[in-house]
């Protein structure tokens, strides 16, 4: 989703993109001239996700080498959790913590080299399609219990998919509840199950349910992954209050959780290892301390004493404590690409002449605006919208911009001069904090060098998405990201360039209107078959480059902190933040 819907760089937009390094460390150029860019590391670090079997779906975990179980780690976090409640969960920050707390009908095994195979979590397996997709069943393990002992029920799953129909429900996710009624405005079909009524595009027999859409969803089993739609108790769904204490059935359950100062995650002893092919949980405890800000937290960590050895910064390092992490505790640091990929729109309701798009994106400073915002450690090069931790990602590099990434305003020029459109007038939105101001300038130069006329609007960050989400905004380029909520093309493509998303709020902020790219999204959408599928969006994500919608920025980083008494600390290529359940504590 965009940023500011489920990333968790979201709540401070582009000012956090700006602010500080959300990004790590990558080798190679890190002085943002024009010597190639990182594309080389994004490729080598391309996550590949498969669909898992029946025999991938079983538990437990492959073990990590050297662990051992027991001991307490501490988070040291800014924020409370905003949602606890599976189906109000939506955000990755709180998809971190709440992964280890809810299982899914289906989930991500992640192997030690970053590459991820969707299995059955719940599920016995990864489900069963039928009707192209506007049907799938799902089975669920014998084993699976809640704290209290109780199983885990079909009606416990079905429960959880209803509730979120629930008017208190407005957080989640919101795709199956669409695909159930056919509508976007589901509530006035089923207002969820607290009148008695069950949604009759869900059925139940033994132990499968079965989900009846309005449209093929060939990618549906990547969809129930997603926590949003996770199953709750119908015996102990306490409605709004359910939000402060969820009822466990993964590895640990909430002892406590004192809003906005700690919360304390213990064992669930009615979890059962055997059942769960991705979790191993090794310590005995996660004690998370809230308020504690973000330096303060990287300090503490690179002190390493007392309880701080145990401890795992939830928060990217600030830009400020970049060299001295990498300097003096470089072992310390775990890192990886996100999920996330940030471009700079062109508005095409405005920008309409293609010609004039592709002067803007050649003669754009990319290397000059990654300096800025810390080097190399703040992604790698983009070259599209589709990040390579989606499924099917294939380099391409329509706009030479791996070759220069520094941009070439003469080039740039040359096509102006050609399309007779020299001296357009180009507005430029940038918001208003420091970073962004000696981008705006760089930016300035270099479209001014090509020949246009730059007019630069400053926009207070409270107000970014409300201004530029406008389709009748007065901006021709504009800054935005986008992160998608499962590992496939849909939830990249759909919303950000289908034309029915170009609405004020919607998701085309670009405003492309491409009968063509409708067309393969279409059809990439209904393709069964996953591999041709993923091969489907990957050419979609040339085709959307090449119409010149967006500058792609970088391929975004993270760098986080753990103490020293840690190990096997890793980022989660789906949520952008630290695995709980991969490390250990070592003696």
């Amino acid at each position: 989703m965009s940023f500011s819907r489920r990333n968790f760089l979201i709540a401070t937009g582009v000012a956090a993109a700006a602010g500080s390094v959300l990004t790590a460390c990558s080798s190679g150029d890190s002085s943002g001239g024009s010597s190639g860019g990182k594309q080389e590391a994004a490729k080598a670090q391309t996550t590949t996700v498969k669909i898992g079997t029946a025999e991938d779906s079983k538990g437990p975990a492959p073990e990590v080498s050297g662990a051992k179980k027991g001991g307490k780690v501490y988070l040291l976090n800014d924020d409370d959790f905003s949602h606890l409640d599976p189906q109000r969960v939506y955000y990755a920050w709180n998809s971190l913590a709440v992964v280890v707390i809810n299982r899914a009908l289906t989930g991500y095994k992640v192997a030690d080299d970053g590459s991820q195979t969707l299995v059955g979590d719940l599920a016995t397996d990864t489900g069963t399609m039928k009707d192209g997709g506007k049907t799938w069943s799902f089975t669920l393990k014998d084993g699976v219990k809640w704290e209290d002992g109780s199983d885990v029920t079909v009606d416990d799953v079905r429960h959880g998919f209803e509730r979120a129909f629930a008017s208190y429900i407005t957080e989640g996710a919101m795709y199956v509840q669409s695909w159930l009624t056919g509508s976007t405005d589901y509530r006035k079909s089923y207002s969820g199950p607290y009148s008695g009524k069950h949604l009759k595009s869900i059925t139940t027999s033994g132990k499968t349910i079965t989900f009846h859409l309005s449209e093929a969803r060939p990618d549906f089993n990547y969809v129930v992954a997603m926590q949003s739609y996770a199953p709750t108790p119908v015996k102990h769904d306490t409605k709004q209050n359910y939000d402060k204490k969820p009822f466990s059935n993964g590895p640990y359950k909430v002892k406590s959780h004192d809003t906005d100062k700690s919360m304390v995650l213990v064992r669930n002893e009615h979890w059962d290892a055997s059942t769960d092919p991705i979790r191993n949980a090794y310590p005995d405890e996660f004690d998370f301390s809230f308020g504690i800000e973000q330096l303060t937290a990287i300090d503490r960590l690179l002190a390493d004493s007392g309880n701080d050895q145990y401890a795992v910064s939830w928060r990217t390092i600030p830009q400020e404590r970049v060299q001295k992490a990498q300097s003096e505790a470089k072992d310390r640091i775990f890192q990886g690409l996100s999920s996330g990929v940030s471009v700079y729109w062109i508005n095409t309701t405005r920008v309409d002449d293609k010609d004039v798009r592709e002067a803007i994106i050649k003669a754009w400073p990319t290397a000059a605006i990654r300096q800025l915002q810390g080097g190399s450690v703040r992604g790698d090069y983009a070259t599209g919208i589709m990040s390579p931790l989606v499924a099917g990602y294939k380099s391409q590099d329509v706009w030479g911009k791996l070759k220069n990434p520094a941009g070439d305003p003469a080039a740039a020029k040359k096509i102006l001069q050609k399309a007779g459109k020299t001296g357009a007038k180009i507005v430029y939105a940038y918001q208003q904090d420091p970073t962004q101001a000696k981008i705006k300038v760089v930016v300035e130069n270099a479209l001014k060098a090509a020949g246009f006329d730059v007019v630069s609007k400053g926009i207070d960050s409270t107000t970014w998405y409300d201004q530029t989400g406008k389709v009748a905004n007065p901006y021709d380029i504009y800054w935005g990201g986008w992160s998608s909520d499962w590992p496939t093309g849909y939830s990249v493509f759909q919303p950000l360039f289908d034309s029915k998303a170009i609405a004020d709020g919607g998701s085309n902020y670009s405003h492309l209107k491409d009968p063509a790219v409708d067309a393969a999204i279409k059809a990439a959408t209904a393709e069964t078959d996953n591999d041709k599928a993923n091969a489907m969006w990957a050419a979609l994500d040339k085709q959307v480059t090449e119409d010149a919608a967006f500058i792609p920025d970088v391929y975004m980083r993270r760098l986080y902190l753990h103490g020293s008494k840690l190990g096997n600390v890793k980022m989660d290529p789906n949520f952008d933040g630290c695995m709980l359940y991969k490390l250990y504590v070592k003696a």
